[in-house]
């Protein structure tokens, strides 16, 4: 783990072991799920809500997760699901939870419905965009046949969503207990993520949107090859600085709960645009998205993170594409080469 800046605190002890709650303000529980995957968890929040409970995320479609969660309820009601955006670790048990315990789910419009076009993707072929988007970044026969025998996992990771929701909007307030949180929409991570705002008693909880030690992939997909998400991003970014105290507890989906959110903002925002920089240098001899991982990423890209490396190298190149500092052009092999203007 990298030094802890001096503009970030972690003000609170320890983490919840898998199955327990850690009470960390008045009414609200944090919670653990465990993730097959790097991070190795998910944070989730449980509020209180009258005598029930609202639930803010919900791991992913495993029996082990949904084994948890009736451990941590028992006998508990849940008078809401709210789920911040449509990614596995965050939607993946809301459906079950849903019609477990008989309540609504609560997303914006644009991540619920994202969601039930990806689920529906399951069982699918890999479409002949896709294929058509990772052979114009550079992707080798190797990888493509990876990302086709692939395609179609998102929906095995989500438990049926429910046939119907109940929409969060930017600036809407939810009454959950005591606490008035305000919605705070944003994008760039994913189309509409949903953040909550409790100026009042100074909490965030953040979803992917702010996260203390790493920054929220940001990426191009094949659905959307011209997307400019990075730019969604860093509007996103300078937005919440906007809103934010810098002493606001951040409750992220991933890391510890800490304060400091201006300075993280800031480095944040420092960061894209340090590697934005390092590609216009690199690209002063024309480059495909594979060739510029090393002016975004310090780990080593394998098949494991390939894809999630290219969309975000294609979101960079993207930007700095939409403000005519690349160019792009396709080769007779549809591979797709960047150069500096």
């Amino acid at each position: 783990m990298p030094a802890t800046p001096d503009y970030m605190h972690y003000p609170i002890d320890g983490v919840p072991q898998t199955g327990e709650r850690l009470p960390i303000a008045d009414g609200i529980d944090w919670i653990r799920m465990p993730l097959p995957f790097l991070l190795g968890h998910i944070n989730l929040w449980l509020l209180r809500d009258g005598d029930n409970t609202t639930i803010v995320d919900t791991g992913l479609n495993s029996k082990e997760t949904q084994d948890i969660w009736l451990t941590l309820l028992g006998e508990k009601s849940v008078n809401r699901v709210v789920v911040t955006h449509m990614h596995p670790d965050h939607v993946g048990s809301a459906g079950w939870l849903c019609r477990e315990f008989d309540a609504p789910l609560l997303m914006s419009r644009a991540e619920y419905l994202m969601c039930r076009v990806l689920v529906a993707d399951t069982g699918r072929e890999a479409p002949a965009a896709g294929v058509a988007f990772y052979r114009a970044a550079g992707f080798n026969q190797e990888s493509l046949d990876n990302y086709v025998s692939r395609f179609g996992g998102f929906g095995k990771a989500v438990s049926a969503m429910p046939d119907a929701y109940q929409r969060l909007m930017d600036e809407q307030t939810l009454s959950i207990g005591e606490g008035q949180w305000q919605v705070i929409t944003t994008s760039g991570h994913c189309p509409e993520h949903a953040s909550l705002y409790d100026a009042k008693r100074k909490l965030l909880i953040a979803g992917d949107q702010l996260l203390p030690t790493i920054s929220s992939n940001v990426s191009v997909w094949p659905t959307e090859p011209d997307a400019d998400p990075l730019g969604a991003w860093l509007s996103s970014c300078h937005h919440l600085k906007d809103v934010l105290d810098d002493d606001v507890l951040v409750l992220p989906s991933h890391g510890k709960p800490f304060t400091g959110a201006q300075g993280r903002l800031d480095a944040l925002i420092e960061e894209h645009e340090t590697g934005l920089a390092k590609l216009v240098e690199l690209c002063r001899e024309p480059k495909r998205a594979v060739d510029v991982f090393s002016a975004l990423f310090k780990s080593r890209i394998s098949d494991g993170n390939l894809i999630m490396a290219t969309g975000e190298s294609v979101a960079h190149l993207n930007y700095l594409l939409h403000r005519g500092a690349i160019s792009r052009h396709r080769d007779d092999a549809g591979v797709d080469w960047y150069e500096t203007i």
